[in-house]
């Protein structure tokens, strides 16, 4: 059974702002983050029912090509009329509608680069394959994401007005109450009156909409309020206003008031908070809200306004209280700037920005139908007369053509943490800071983290790779230390997500080693007598070997004091064939600058 939108229950916050983008177009687009199994998808996919009939309503899924999103040549059309045919990509396809997205943040970086530049410019540009064609494409965008899985691109969430982050249902009636409205059968009778109802609503308030009346000193209010909350950008402060205006008109009312104020703060501003707002001295603000005060003239222009300062007070006494404890883990909190730079590029026969055709196998490969084409055409009288046919196309093996792609280059960062013996709480400690430093910029590199913990009788897989700061702070908070050096477990099960990453296209792997290098168990234990110390760095040694054939980079980060070491780390480093830190009171900004690329 398909919930209507009125019958899904705990995202009041998530169908409000719904309803102010079916009134208001000019707020572009809602993005919904919310845990998995809240219902997020149910209510985008339900949120269709309210827009008019004829409303285009596309879905844009996770591993969209960069042909599905953009369009191309249309093989089949081509062929039967002789000329040339373009096919329209989902962009185009949603014109006049809605583009829905559920993954937001898994989209691949060229769809997203795509959905940005239609955002922006209300068309879709084809240059590619010898095609260039222009399609309209203005289209409200409804996305909805688990934080868990990674933030989305903040140019993405730039280009859309409202962003609801939605809290996981923990209430006991309101579980329940879910539980019941998906098994009620038949389903509620009053589900398609509501649905009919909120349709007018829409309606209505749309046509409303151009009549409603916002104050100069509302206006100045919510300026004021995200620069308390360091809002950065012009967009939000626009996106702000253009939510108060809808929700005045969804009301029905011809003129902004307080309440619609406030709802524009929680749904634009509140989202891209990166500061708690200061609070003022008593005396200021009271300094402030008195008329004339310091000999300020009546009619002078830069005299501070009671009303507006009372209504700055207002707004900033309710974003305070709707403050996210998570703060800082907003998307726009800890990203305010990158130091980015391009990672270098990799050649790519599966995703990316295409940049040639080339001859080759089409087993696992995406073809180039033009390419392939001009390359059978030469032949095609040839092979017609060879084979006494009329007018078909004869296209052979050696005519194909494949796609070849160029995509950034994120990198994997395996995290191999020794958990072991006294300094295993500081070791811990420090690549806890580390990963968050890294972390911090993965969105523009797309690079990734893998944790591995070892300790006691093996290796522990704590994360698998991974853009999500939350997640990697929660790995290493839960993990006891002391015990036995498992090192070699460690290696082999880094080896492992290596390759797992390569498998899934991640051409750049760096192993990262906190360890003082003093392994001191085997992989299996000995039937018998314990394995000598020379057996075990023995084993260790062939593992070292094989990594550092795969071509996997490494890092070695000694933490052992030196007057205690005897040279286990730089020995495995030079096995590695990586690079031997030094840094026996690692400190994670070193850590983080050491594991950098040069």
């Amino acid at each position: 059974m398909t919930l209507s939108f009125a019958e899904i229950v705990g995202m009041d916050v998530a169908k409000q702002a719904l309803l102010l983008l079916a009134v208001n177009p000019a707020l572009a687009g809602v993005a919904i983050a919310a845990p998995v199994g809240s219902g997020k998808s149910t209510l985008a996919r339900a949120f269709a029912a309210l827009l008019p009939a004829g409303t285009p309503f596309v879905e844009l899924p996770v591993g969209a090509t960069e042909d599905s999103v953009l369009g191309g040549l249309d093989l089949e059309a081509t062929l039967a009329t002789g000329r040339r045919v373009i096919a329209r990509g989902l962009l185009a396809r949603a014109h006049g509608g809605v583009l829905y997205a559920d993954g937001l943040n898994l989209l691949d970086e060229r769809a997203i680069a795509h959905l940005i530049s239609a955002l922006s410019d209300g068309v879709v540009r084809v240059e590619r394959d010898g095609l260039s064609e222009v399609h309209p494409a203005r289209f409200l965008l409804v996305g909805t994401y688990d934080p868990v899985e990674g933030e989305v691109r903040r140019g993405l969430l730039d280009r859309i007005g409202l962003i609801v982050p939605v809290p996981p249902q923990t209430g006991e009636r309101e579980r329940a109450e879910v539980v019941r409205r998906n098994l009620a059968h038949p389903p509620n009778g009053d589900a398609e009156d509501e649905t009919t109802m909120l349709r007018a609503m829409i309606a209505d308030a749309r046509e409303h909409l151009p009549t409603v009346h916002i104050a100069e000193e509302q206006m100045q209010a919510l300026v004021q309020t995200a620069l308390s909350l360091g809002v950065e950008g012009n967009r939000a402060d626009v996106f702000a206003v253009q939510a108060a205006l809808a929700k005045a008109a969804l009301d029905g009312r011809e003129a902004v008031d307080d309440d619609d104020l406030k709802l524009a703060v929680r749904l634009v501003l509140l989202p891209r908070a990166t500061r708690v707002p200061a609070q003022e001295a008593p005396e200021r603000r009271e300094r402030e809200t008195t008329p004339h005060a310091q000999g300020d003239q009546p009619g002078d222009p830069n005299a501070p306004n009671p009303a507006q300062a009372t209504l700055e007070e207002l707004l900033l006494e309710a974003a305070t209280v709707d403050l996210p404890a998570g703060l800082l883990d907003l998307p726009f909190a800890g990203k305010r700037r990158s130091h980015g730079g391009s990672r270098g590029a990799a050649l790519s026969s599966r995703r990316g920005r295409f940049v040639r055709a080339v001859a080759g196998d089409p087993r696992g490969q995406r073809i180039a139908l033009l390419p392939t084409l001009i390359a059978a055409a030469p032949w095609q009288k040839v092979r017609r007369a060879e084979r006494n046919v009329g007018a078909c196309l004869d296209v052979r093996r050696e005519d194909i053509r494949v796609k070849r792609f160029r995509d950034k280059a994120g990198t994997l960062y395996i995290f191999v943490v020794d958990a072991s013996g006294s300094m295993a709480i500081n070791r811990m400690r420090e690549a806890k800071g580390a990963v968050v430093r890294l972390l911090q910029d993965a969105y523009v590199h797309r690079d990734q983290v893998g944790l591995i913990a070892f300790r006691g009788q093996q290796a522990q897989v704590l994360l698998e790779p991974s853009q999500s700061v939350e997640r990697a702070k929660r790995a290493l908070d839960v993990l006891p230390t002391g015990g036995g050096t498992p090192l070699a477990s460690a290696l082999l099960a880094a080896w492992r997500m290596a390759q797992q990453a390569r498998a899934r296209g991640i051409a750049q792997v760096t192993l990262v080693l906190m360890t003082d290098g003093r392994g001191n168990v085997p992989l299996r234990a000995a039937p018998a007598a314990p394995p000598s110390r020379a057996e075990i760095q023995a084993e260790l040694q062939q593992i070292a070997t094989c990594i550092r054939a795969e071509g996997i980079q490494a890092v070695v980060i000694d933490t052992q004091v030196n007057y205690l070491s005897q040279g286990e780390a730089a020995r495995l480093a030079a096995w590695l064939g990586g690079r031997y830190v030094y840094l026996p009171n690692a400190k994670a900004a070193q850590i983080a600058m050491a594991v950098a690329p040069r």
